[in-house]
């Protein structure tokens, strides 16, 4: 079956959408990978998003137009993915729309919203859409996040591990993954690109949307009172499982504790945002004792996390996705593609242990696309996924 996976990270950067064909055969489920790209987003949309994530205030009326227009966003990026990259033609459309906020509360997650129409993206395409992934694990006692672990259980377990997939959106997370079937270990570790996002449009009064290829924290210096201020935040001593957004690391939290130091510069402050998500991953890849990081996502393009990473994890292993098949700033657009097939095969999306859930769930509501809905029987878990270009 040919799936469409469509997301709109915590950076709200682009939408990224993934066609895949997924085959089965035995205890394998091949992800052939069709085409992806990044969509922008129409100017106005993606202001008013921006304007609504915490902290803002929000009105529900406010609400209510974003998710029609998330809606229509995700639908004509799913309907261009479908006749470039499926030669037009798909069964499903696995959207995971976009999160304005993981509400978590003494470290338990509590719900979660994310937006993006899935009647509009079923109207529009004709096609099934399984949407409201996060919403089922939450309720079973999980993080909701990341779900990432499912993909990464499947496609990284093996000898000479443990090995972690780290994801590098605008929130750092990572899978921790040992021997096939044995339990897997999935959380946040912070802050990735929202805070340098955030904090490259406070210093260049919105010129800039993040720091381009890292080149104002390569022109910084690492501010070590600063650094120690930020380590400081209660979260990363938190055990896992745990998750995060920008409700702790919103607009104002970099601002909170620079008023507490002498001035830093506007590249020493990115040189050191950048150095705090290379600490705070390396420090987790360190508890775990993996042998290997596989970096995905868009902070890989970012030449100064990746130097800094490097530094910080030496002499544990770097690579990217690509290096093991799969396109590191597709990733996320391919897993939810994954999870999709896993929804509509009766198969649980979760790992078991990954997010904290009692038990892994099959995740995602359904809303019926143009043809009478006829779900398949449902299939034997895979053990094994293969992924092809």
């Amino acid at each position: 079956m040919i799936v469409i996976g469509l997301i709109s990270g915590t950076s709200v950067d682009a939408i990224d959408v993934a066609a895949a064909r997924f085959t089965w055969q035995h205890d394998t489920l091949t992800l052939h990978c069709l085409g992806h790209r990044e969509t922008p987003w129409p100017a106005d949309t993606k202001r008013r998003l921006l304007a609504a994530l915490p902290p803002a205030p929000v009105t529900m009326a406010e609400v209510c137009a974003l998710d029609v227009l998330v809606g229509e966003a995700f639908a004509a990026a799913a309907l261009g993915a479908i006749q470039d990259f499926a030669g037009g033609h798909a069964d499903l459309i696995a959207s995971h729309g976009q999160n304005v906020f993981h509400w978590v509360e003494a470290g338990r997650a509590r719900g979660t919203l994310q937006l993006g129409q899935p009647a509009i993206i079923a109207e529009t395409t004709g096609l099934p859409v399984v949407s409201d992934l996060r919403a089922r694990d939450v309720a079973a006692g999980g993080q909701g996040a990341p779900l990432a672990s499912t993909l990464d259980a499947l496609w990284l377990a093996g000898p000479g591990g443990p090995r972690a997939a780290l994801n590098l959106g605008g929130i750092a997370n990572i899978t921790v993954v040992a021997e096939p079937g044995a339990p897997v270990l999935a959380y946040d570790t912070g802050p990735a690109s929202c805070l340098l996002d955030t904090e490259a449009a406070r210093l260049t009064d919105g010129a800039l949307t993040c720091d381009r290829d890292g080149r104002m924290a390569l022109a910084g210096q690492v501010r070590d009172d600063l650094l120690d201020r930020l380590l400081a935040e209660p979260y990363y001593a938190l055990p896992p499982h745990k998750s995060t957004g920008r409700e702790l690391f919103d607009t104002a939290y970099v601002i909170r504790h620079l008023g507490a130091l002498p001035p830093v510069s506007g590249v020493d402050l990115m040189a050191t945002l950048t150095e705090l998500t290379a600490c705070t991953v390396a420090d987790a890849c360190r508890r775990h004792a993996v042998t290997e990081v596989v970096a995905s996502g868009g902070g890989v393009r970012n030449p100064a996390l990746m130097a800094a990473l490097r530094r910080h994890l030496d002499p544990i292993a770097l690579v990217t996705a690509e290096q093991r098949g799969l396109p590191s700033e597709a990733k996320e657009a391919y897993l939810f593609a994954l999870l999709g097939c896993l929804s509509w095969h009766g198969l649980p999306g979760t790992a078991p242990g990954a997010t904290g859930a009692r038990t892994p769930r099959i995740l995602g509501s359904l809303n019926p696309g143009a043809a009478p809905l006829r779900l398949p029987d449902p299939r034997t878990p895979p053990k094994r996924l293969s992924i092809e270009s």
